[in-house]
């Protein structure tokens, strides 16, 4: 065999440029999977908790009055400081401040777990929510600087869109599992480890990035308007939860938030590098997606705490049962998202969330007619599958339009206001709701108590009627939940103007991440 025939000529550099443009695409998806794991543990901690809250309170000896700060204290901080943790991801690199988050969320995670009295437990979940307004708003604007082609785009939306719209719901699942099994502290511990493999994750396969805004000097009025505006807000339904709407504690709270987010919008009108260009929502089709944002959480909300509490009062089961039983929430939300995807690049975002919302609005009417003798098969499984498979259409296209066009510069805080959205609408379902359902089981005539003489502990007058009092009640709370559906069907016909030639390949609005 002549030498010409063993030595092989060395591969063209267009071959070369293919293999590393193949090498460089799954290294993309690649670190989308850590992207996906690091919003997963944020949405997760929003629910898991919710079951082992009982179990905590008595191992720490947390009063009922105080209680609820397992939840606010997260919410709270969670809230108020997203829109800072986005524009931090702007000014500093998105995979510094991911990493940031990761390390933070793990070692916060580790406190609350770990805590040794309700102290050092809601000072854990504050930490916890502190590291989750940097990790979120970085990790999808990861996305929307990484996946620049249009399919590309929407098949990660996609992705994201199944993490944030199943956590809550796998969390519940998890929380059950954990505490039921093993410890109520193993759905606060076990953030330590996942964060920890992603951020080694994120340390090998997501692209290091550079700062995408000059820092000129930061929005410091800015920061403390908004971040003290969006704590009072978000507080301010906290509490009309807990002591109604009209109390003085409620008021003072809104006119607060009221005053500062005003203020907020006065600065930022006027800065000269603001923490939230105004640019960014004053779009109508953004306007629409982040208006999305804020409706889409109330009836998710809706569903998942009343019809936790029907699973569980009305039909007895139990809580790693309930859990189970909300598994095809997430399964049809990944269904769905994926058609949205694969719709997305076809039809544009108007027809997905149409449709979405309409599938919405179908699902809670026909969840609304719940009664003692409904079974989780004949009425709650198809239920959850058109709100869940509503959600996946929406969360795509939303996502979609409230980060199109945005430029590199402004993906941190465009980020952070959408996930700010979520966030308040998860809020105000919380108040709103909760509030309506005792005030609608109040009046309800099977809702009447009497003292049971042997135990000196109150008990309903008529079971059968008090669990038909509680069933009603959950069922106002879910036409008010189609009603939003209702609200965002109106968002979609009127705002989303979008069309897929408008949803085109976006290389040139923006830059590619330095390899």
């Amino acid at each position: 065999m002549s030498e010409t025939q063993v030595l092989q000529p060395s591969p063209p550099d267009d071959t070369l440029e293919e293999r590393v443009i193949v090498d460089h695409s799954r290294r993309r998806w690649w670190a989308l999977g850590v992207i996906a794991l690091a919003q997963l543990m944020v949405v997760l901690d929003a629910t898991i908790v919710t079951i082992a809250l009982p179990f905590a309170q008595v191992d720490l000896q947390i009063s009922d009055a105080n209680r609820q700060w397992a939840m606010t204290a997260y919410t709270l901080i969670f809230g108020g400081l997203l829109l800072l943790g986005g524009r931090l991801a702007d000014y500093l690199g998105r995979r510094r401040m991911l990493l940031i988050g990761l390390i933070g969320f793990a070692a916060s995670s580790a406190v609350a777990g770990l805590a040794w009295n309700s102290v050092s437990f809601f000072g854990g979940r504050a930490l916890q929510g502190a590291f989750a307004a940097i990790l979120a708003p970085a990790a999808l604007s990861l996305i929307t600087v990484t996946f620049i082609e249009q399919k590309e785009r929407a098949r990660a939306f996609a992705v994201y869109a199944a993490v944030s719209g199943g956590g809550a719901a796998i969390g519940l699942i998890a929380g059950g599992a954990l505490t039921e099994y093993v410890s109520w502290r193993m759905t606060l511990l076990v953030n330590t480890p996942i964060a920890a493999i992603a951020a080694v994750g994120a340390i090998a396969l997501v692209t290091h990035d550079r700062p995408s805004v000059r820092r000129r000097g930061y929005d410091i009025p800015g920061a403390i308007t908004a971040t003290i505006g969006l704590i009072s807000l978000v507080y301010g339904f906290t509490r009309a939860a807990e002591v109604g709407w009209s109390s003085a504690s409620t008021v003072s709270l809104f006119v607060l938030a009221a005053a500062l987010l005003v203020a907020f919008v006065y600065i930022e009108a006027r800065s000269a590098n603001p923490l939230l260009p105004l640019r960014i929502p004053g779009d109508l089709n953004r306007g629409g997606a982040f208006l999305l944002s804020l409706i889409i959480p109330i009836p998710m909300f809706a569903v998942f705490m009343f019809l936790s509490y029907y699973l569980q009062n009305t039909l007895g089961y139990t809580p790693l049962g309930a859990g189970v039983a909300f598994l095809p929430f997430p399964a049809a939300i990944i269904v769905a998202a994926g058609i949205s995807s694969s719709l997305l690049p076809r039809v544009g975002p108007r027809i997905p969330t149409i449709a979405g919302s309409a599938l919405g609005v179908a699902g809670l009417l026909y969840l609304a007619q719940l009664d003692s003798d409904s079974t989780w098969l004949g009425t709650v499984l198809p239920s959850q599958v058109l709100i869940a498979g509503g959600m996946g259409f929406i969360f795509v296209a939303m996502q979609s339009v409230a980060l199109h066009r945005i430029e590199e510069r402004d993906a941190g805080v465009a980020s952070a206001l959408l996930n700010t959205g979520q966030q308040i609408g998860g809020s105000v379902g919380l108040a709103l709701l909760s509030t309506i359902v005792a005030q609608v089981f109040a009046r309800h005539p099977g809702s009447a108590m009497t003292v049971d003489p042997a135990t000196g502990h109150p008990v309903p007058v008529d079971a059968t009627a008090f669990k038909a009092a509680s069933i009603y009640s959950y069922d106002v709370a879910f036409y008010w939940g189609a009603g939003f559906f209702v609200l965002a069907l109106l968002v979609a016909l009127s705002m989303i103007r979008l069309r897929a030639s408008d949803m085109g390949d976006e290389t040139q609005n923006a830059v590619h991440v330095a390899a």
